[in-house]
């Protein structure tokens, strides 16, 4: 295996662990305002989140900063195509991270405020990620010097905005089998309620989805390697995800739409490769990992400074996770945020 494709791998699980992570995360500050009733019910659904969210977002990060150094060409012409789209997002995450560290500071009468801030500070990255993917899948327009053309609006099509309902109701059923499993009580009984509900939504959408991509796209059709098998078994795991709802095992449920949306990014990234950005214009224009990365040195250089790095953040991950295990109850006296 040469190094442009173990990058291409790297890169995708640094995505694969950002939407699995992040999105219970974006599920939970989407459901705030509606599965909490009082203002401790509300400050015990953000203390499940409160200890992880910020390293939850360093995936982001990461898989961004590694297709920098992996595949610049790729980083500059996605980076510069979705600039408004980008900088909506950032304000979000930022106003996000704000109603985190002062919802709890400020008046009982303004922390309503607050509450929407996580609300939409979640809701927005959530479409926009949907939204990116299924342009990333679709494909725009880049020409032969490796330019995007086109602006905003075009990336606004009705494919990619499906996709980011899509990613919007399935981080909303892992936020609320999250949810199941990390409340008492009477949020604990809504999130129960509400997983199923949003698992049939998500279902809806995922296969309406599905379906559009196998006319719109080659992800799921094209020679060598495509993404129908994981496709298949992220389809597979989102059925698991309704029945272990309607039984009562919202911790099999949880798994479930982990795994679903694993198998979901896995989908993506091997539909896609060799390339990493199709070109509408003309599929010679695509950026793949050959006229696309950096110097074998380059690359080489950060293998070794991965191998020895990630392995130590792997350990701290779950190390965090387990020291924060515990259900987190309405009780005042415990609750940070």
């Amino acid at each position: 295996m040469d190094f442009q494709v173990l990058w291409f791998i790297l890169v995708t699980v640094l995505f694969i662990g950002f939407f699995f992570l992040e999105g219970f995360d974006y599920g939970v500050g989407m459901l705030l305002p509606f599965l909490g009733k009082k203002d401790e019910e509300r400050r015990a659904i953000i203390n499940t989140i409160g200890p992880v969210w910020d390293s939850n977002e360093v995936w982001m990060i990461t898989a961004g900063g590694a297709m920098f150094a992996s595949f610049p060409q790729v980083y500059a012409t996605l980076f510069s195509g979705f600039y408004l789209a980008l900088v909506l997002m950032l304000v979000a995450l930022i106003v996000r991270g704000v109603a985190f560290e002062y919802r709890h500071k400020s008046a009982a009468a303004s922390r309503s405020n607050w509450d929407w801030a996580l609300f939409f500070g979640s809701a927005v990255p959530a479409l926009l990620w949907g939204v990116a993917v299924g342009n990333l899948m679709r494909g725009f327009a880049i020409d032969e010097n490796m330019n995007y053309w086109g602006g905003l609006l075009p990336l606004l099509n009705p494919y990619s905005i499906l996709g980011g309902l899509v990613f919007v109701a399935l981080f909303l059923m892992h936020g609320a089998n999250y949810l199941a499993i990390k409340t008492e009580g009477e949020v604990e009984k809504r999130a129960k309620e509400f997983s199923f509900k949003a698992w049939i939504v998500a279902t809806v959408l995922t296969v309406a989805f599905v379906a559009w991509t196998f006319f719109e796209t080659d992800i799921l059709t094209k020679s060598g390697v495509n993404g129908l098998i994981p496709a298949l078994l992220a389809a597979v795991a989102l059925l698991t995800v309704g029945y272990f709802n309607k039984v009562g095992k919202f911790g099999s449920a949880f798994i479930g739409g982990s795994l679903a949306i694993v198998f979901a990014t896995v989908m993506v990234f091997a539909g896609l490769f060799p390339r990493i950005l199709i070109s509408s214009l003309d599929p010679a224009y695509s950026l793949t990992i050959q006229n696309a990365s950096a110097s074998a040195l380059t690359l080489q250089t950060m293998t070794i400074v991965t191998a020895i790095f990630l392995p130590i953040v792997l350990v701290y991950l779950g190390w965090t996770y387990y020291l924060f295990r515990k259900r987190v109850a309405t009780d005042v006296k415990t609750l940070v945020y």
